[in-house]
């Protein structure tokens, strides 16, 4: 009689071992699954193990079985982007003053593996954060990865007539009081005047880009000082800004950094490391939103600056 268990005497296949096509089929994949969980997130960690939890599950899949392993990668990256997004409103709830996304650099993808540039916006990441995870995910596949209502529907597990939905209210809701964008040309003449009048330490310069109703939102996190809650006005604004020009702006070194597809504002103190990184949403009355994150936590990959010039 066979000592062996009769469940290891006969195993069932398992999944094969990884090839190097396997192997492949999942790099190539790789840039649109981080930017689908990216723009879920806001936060390149939290993106980068939603894609690591992606290729576990790819490594642990009988592939024999998958046709078509792009569609099979980006189902289940959205799948537990949804998941993730889920236990990171719950954190959000309890975090500390206003909540930015993390900066992602994109001078050498700009979209981040999309079709098009939609929903990798700061400001638009904001905005995200107030629609469901599912809601969330329709519009990042739709809008930013161009995928029809019939894929957008079978990665969600839904009818295609709710796909439609899911996006429709997710365009209402992020639409809802917003100006529209200015267009390349004006959001790089407004940046460009900022720079420009933060070097010169010159509040009134900036005073006359503001929006009349422009907003600031400064993210500290909880572990520097910052506002705890968003200003809003045009003479509030100047105020904080002036407050900051005078009490931590005042030797400094500014540069342009590409973040998020657009022109941010990186403020690196005499130390060489990053203080903050300045963002802006702009339309053409001006700028409307300032975004000032300032968590270290979400400056680490930016690194140390030796060389920037004043």
């Amino acid at each position: 009689m066979s000592l062996v268990p009769h469940d290891t005497a006969h195993p069932e296949p398992g999944p094969p071992s990884v090839a190097d096509d396997d192997v492949t089929d999942f790099l190539d994949v790789r840039p649109q699954l981080f930017g689908i969980a990216y723009r879920m997130l806001g936060s390149v960690e939290e993106a980068e193990d939603v894609v690591q939890d992606a290729w576990i599950r790819w490594q642990n899949t009988d592939r024999r079985g998958v046709q078509n392993p792009a569609a099979f990668l980006t189902t289940t990256t959205t799948r537990l982007a949804i998941n993730a997004a889920t236990s990171a409103r719950a954190r959000r709830e309890t975090y500390v003053g206003p909540w930015l996304p993390e900066p992602v650099d994109t001078s050498a993808d700009p979209l981040l593996g999309a079709v098009r540039a939609e929903a990798l916006d700061a400001a638009v990441l904001v905005l995200l954060e107030r629609l469901t995870p599912t809601e969330r995910a329709a519009y990042v596949l739709r809008e930013a990865f161009d995928y029809s209502y019939r894929r957008v529907g079978e990665v969600l597990d839904v009818t295609e007539a709710h796909a439609r939905q899911l996006v429709r209210r997710a365009r209402t809701a992020l639409g809802s009081g917003r100006r529209a964008p200015a267009d390349p040309a004006r959001r790089r003449e407004l940046v460009t005047a900022f720079l420009a009048a933060a070097r010169a330490g010159s509040v009134a310069d900036l005073e006359r880009l503001l929006a009349d109703d422009v907003h600031a939102r400064s993210d500290g996190g909880g572990v520097v000082h910052a506002a705890k809650v968003e200003i809003v006005g045009h003479d509030r604004v100047v105020t904080l800004l002036d407050n900051v020009m005078r009490k931590y702006w005042s030797d400094v070194l500014f540069s342009e950094v590409e973040v998020n597809g657009g022109t941010g504002v990186l403020v690196h103190r005499a130390d060489g490391e990053v203080g903050a990184l300045v963002l802006l949403e702009t339309s053409d009355r001006g700028i409307e939103q300032l975004m000032l994150v300032l968590n270290p936590e979400k400056l680490s990959r930016h690194g140390r600056t030796a060389d920037v010039t004043a």
